[in-house]
C-alpha cells in the first residue's frame, strides 16, 4: 500500500469514528510526531558533538590502567 493510499484510507476511517475516538487518534499522532522530533534532535546533537574538538583530548589520553591492574576479573 502506498503512502497516499494509506493516508486516504486512514482519513476515510477517521471520518467514521465518533469525536472522542478522533481525539484519541489526534493525541496519539501528536505523541508519535514528538518522538520523531526528539529522535531527529538527539541525532543532530550527536552529530554536532562528534564534530566538536572540545573532547578530543579524551581520545588522546594514554590508558592509565591495563588488565593486569585488575585484582579480580568477572565473567
Amino acid at each position: 500500500m502506498t503512502r497516499e493510499s494509506l493516508i486516504k484510507t486512514t482519513i476515510n476511517n477517521l471520518s467514521k469514528l465518533p469525536d472522542d475516538r478522533i481525539r484519541a487518534v489526534a493525541d496519539f499522532t501528536e505523541f508519535l510526531l514528538s518522538k520523531v522530533d526528539d529522535t531527529v534532535m538527539v541525532e543532530g546533537i550527536r552529530k554536532l558533538s562528534a564534530q566538536l574538538k572540545a573532547f578530543q583530548f579524551l581520545e588522546e589520553d594514554e590508558e592509565l590502567y591495563t588488565r593486569s591492574d585488575l585484582k579480580e576479573v568477572y565473567k
